[in-house]
């Protein structure tokens, strides 16, 4: 661990730095997903796309799901459109699909492990979230759960970035708004095209899924 992080952490007032920082990991920055990371808002969003498809006669499983993780919501109606040979306004099928999930924001609990990362680490090194998600709804993730946007010093969503996770555009979008190079900046996810987008960046990744178990629907 680098001198600078070390003093920085010396400001805890004797808190011990999480335990799902690994130990001698040196970084200057922090940037977290939001859905399944914050909080585990993933088996709502499920819910959703389940309800939103219900309608048309189409389906989409809980691990289709997941392997889309990290797409904006767009990306995954326009392949369900295609899959389905469904007849309906994209927008409107996003837009559906979204009140819905927003209606289920009070049955999103917290990572606890993550938010605890959050509440140590601020004021200390720049934190970002990176969501592939719109920003109505990272920031109702946020509120559900009890963190303040301003606990970040900024929050990159799909509407910022041309491409989406795998590719690495959100998480070095992150990096240049906090102003840390990209190889100083750790990851926290909970999907793999996640977790593949951070190496893209050339950012070291901590899988929640390492250390909590996301529940399923089915």
């Amino acid at each position: 661990m680098d001198a600078s992080l070390h003093s920085k952490e010396n400001l805890n007032e004797g808190k011990e730095r999480p335990a799902v920082i690994p130990d001698g990991l040196s970084f200057d920055a922090i940037i977290f997903d939001c859905d399944g990371t914050l909080g585990d808002s993933m088996p709502m969003h499920y819910v959703a796309w389940v309800e939103t498809l219900t309608p048309y006669g189409a389906f989409m499983s809980e691990d289709e799901f997941y392997a889309m993780g990290g797409w904006p919501t767009k990306i995954v109606a326009q392949t369900m459109l295609d899959r389905f040979d469904i007849k309906t306004d994209l927008a409107a099928m996003v837009k559906h699909k979204e009140k819905l999930f927003v209606q289920k924001l009070s049955e999103v609990p917290p990572v606890p492990q993550v938010v605890e990362v959050v509440h140590y680490y601020h004021g200390k090194i720049p934190l970002a979230v990176a969501t592939g998600g719109l920003p109505e709804v990272c920031l109702g993730v946020l509120k559900s759960i009890g963190l303040s946007p301003k606990l970040f010093n900024t929050i990159v969503t799909c509407e910022d970035v041309q491409s989406h996770k795998p590719e690495p555009e959100i998480f070095l979008e992150a990096a240049r708004r906090l102003h840390v190079p990209p190889d100083r900046c750790i990851v926290f996810e909970d999907v793999d095209p996640g977790i593949e987008a951070a190496r893209r960046a050339g950012m070291v990744s901590i899988d929640v899924r390492t250390f909590y178990t996301p529940r399923r629907i089915t």
